[in-house]
C-alpha cells in the first residue's frame, strides 16, 4: 500500500481493528475524517465485520443508502466514513445503539447502550481558539468545534454534549480525584482515579499519576466522571 493509495491490504490494517487478517486480501480504507486512521474504523468494518448487520459490502451499502445508520445522530452514507472513540452508531430500525470504545487490549470495540444513552457523547477539549466577538472556540477530539461566550473550560476537560445538536450538558474537569479512562499505554481501556497532575513547562508532555499505582502522559487521559463514571468500560469479551 502506497502512501496515497485508495486501497488497503488486511495485513496492513491498524492493530486496533478487530478483523481477521489472513482470510481475504483487501480491507476498506477509511477516508480522511474526524479521527486518525489508527484510532478509528470505517463504517463498513463496524457494520459488516463487527456487528454483522450485513453479510456483504453490497448489503451494507444498501442499508447506508437508505439512511438507516446514524453516527452521532446524523445519517452517514459513506461506507468509508471513520468512526472513533466515543462516537455513537445507531440503527433506529432495529433499535440498536453502540458506543465506540477501546478494550484493555487496545482494540476498537462497540459497547451496546440504551436509547437514552445514545443521545449524548463525551468529547475531550484538545485546545482552544479565540475568535471574533470575544468568543472562544473549543476544538474537540472528534474534529468538531463548539463556540462558547464564557470561557470556563480548559484543555483536557471533557464535555458531555447532546446529539445531534451538540449542546453542552455538563463538564468533566481535568483535575485530581476525578475518574479518567486511558486511551493509550499499558493500561489502555481502563478507568482509573487521578492522584496527581504534574505539569511541565518544556516540550515533554505532562504526567498524570493515579491512585492505582502507575502514571501516564496527559495525552492518554480521557475524563469520564467525578465520583462515578459516566460510561462503563469495555471488557475484552465485548464486541
Amino acid at each position: 500500500m502506497t502512501k496515497n493509495s485508495k486501497h488497503m491490504k488486511r495485513y496492513a490494517t491498524p492493530r486496533s481493528w478487530t478483523i481477521p487478517r489472513k482470510e481475504v486480501v483487501w480491507a476498506v480504507k477509511p477516508v480522511p475524517g474526524p479521527h486518525k486512521q489508527e484510532q478509528s474504523i470505517p463504517l463498513m468494518v463496524a457494520l459488516r465485520d463487527i456487528l454483522h448487520v450485513g453479510q456483504t459490502s453490497a448489503e451494507v451499502r444498501k442499508i447506508l443508502g437508505r439512511r438507516e445508520v446514524l453516527v452521532d445522530g446524523k445519517p452517514r452514507l459513506n461506507f468509508k466514513h471513520p468512526v472513533g472513540l466515543m462516537d455513537i452508531i445507531s440503527i433506529p430500525k432495529i433499535k440498536q445503539h453502540y458506543r465506540v470504545m477501546l478494550n484493555p487490549r487496545g482494540k476498537i470495540s462497540l459497547r451496546k447502550v440504551e436509547e437514552n444513552e445514545s443521545r449524548w457523547k463525551l468529547v475531550r477539549i484538545m485546545n482552544k481558539t479565540k475568535v471574533k466577538g470575544s468568543r472562544t472556540q473549543l476544538n474537540l477530539h472528534d474534529g468538531r468545534n463548539i463556540l462558547v461566550d464564557k470561557d470556563d473550560y480548559r484543555s483536557g476537560d471533557v464535555l458531555k454534549i447532546s446529539l445531534p445538536d451538540q449542546k453542552i450538558l455538563s463538564r468533566l474537569a481535568f483535575k485530581e480525584d476525578s475518574l479518567a479512562m486511558l486511551t493509550g499505554g499499558a493500561h489502555i481501556g481502563t478507568v482509573c482515579k487521578i492522584k496527581k497532575i504534574e505539569k511541565t513547562r518544556n516540550p515533554m508532555p505532562s504526567i498524570v499519576e493515579f491512585h492505582e499505582g502507575f502514571n501516564t502522559i496527559i495525552d492518554y487521559v480521557f475524563m469520564v466522571g467525578s465520583e462515578t463514571s459516566e460510561i462503563e468500560p469495555v471488557e475484552v469479551s465485548i464486541i
